[in-house]
């Protein structure tokens, strides 16, 4: 509110200018931040027989593998009837990286993970909780991989 749109020098906005250097801190760092202090887990305890409960190890699947493999499937079979097509520049192992990135269902998973474990009488919102953020974090990180090696020829050409 305070810092000047426009600058009378014809120069850059300082407030793009400051836009754009805060851009990848805040993209980086203070909205993940923010979002896992907002999820309310604690990790004090945790252990690898949490990941194997089986709410924590169904919503890690879930996000893991039925969110890339539902999306891919069904751009797949829209491509193979003729309902759709690639984008220019795109090919297969691209739309997989973006299929893999659907996984990566943090706010809605919350969301619904509380609606559906709210009232059953037994604690499960931390198992729930668990399952979201590794499988979310798998999701980002495989995916971001995957497109990294797809994308790589296009950023030599």
């Amino acid at each position: 509110m305070f810092i000047p749109l426009r600058d009378n020098s014809k120069g850059p906005s300082p407030l793009h200018e400051l836009e754009y250097d805060l851009h990848g801190v805040v993209a980086l760092a203070v909205l993940p931040i923010f979002a896992f202090a907002n999820a309310g887990i604690s990790l004090n305890g945790v252990g690898f027989d949490t990941l194997l409960h089986p709410v924590s190890l169904g919503i890690l699947l879930g996000l893991f593998i039925g969110k890339q493999v539902g999306v891919f499937a069904c751009c797949w079979i829209a491509v193979r009837l003729g309902l759709a097509r690639l984008p220019l520049g795109m090919d297969w192992l691209s739309l997989y990286g973006c299929s893999l990135l659907c996984g990566v269902g943090f706010t809605m998973s919350l969301f619904i993970g509380s609606l559906a474990f709210e009232n059953t009488g037994v604690n499960l919102l931390f198992d729930e909780r668990v399952g979201i953020m590794v499988g979310s974090i798998l999701s980002g990180v495989v995916g971001y991989l995957v497109l990294r090696v797809a994308l790589k020829p296009a950023v030599n050409k």
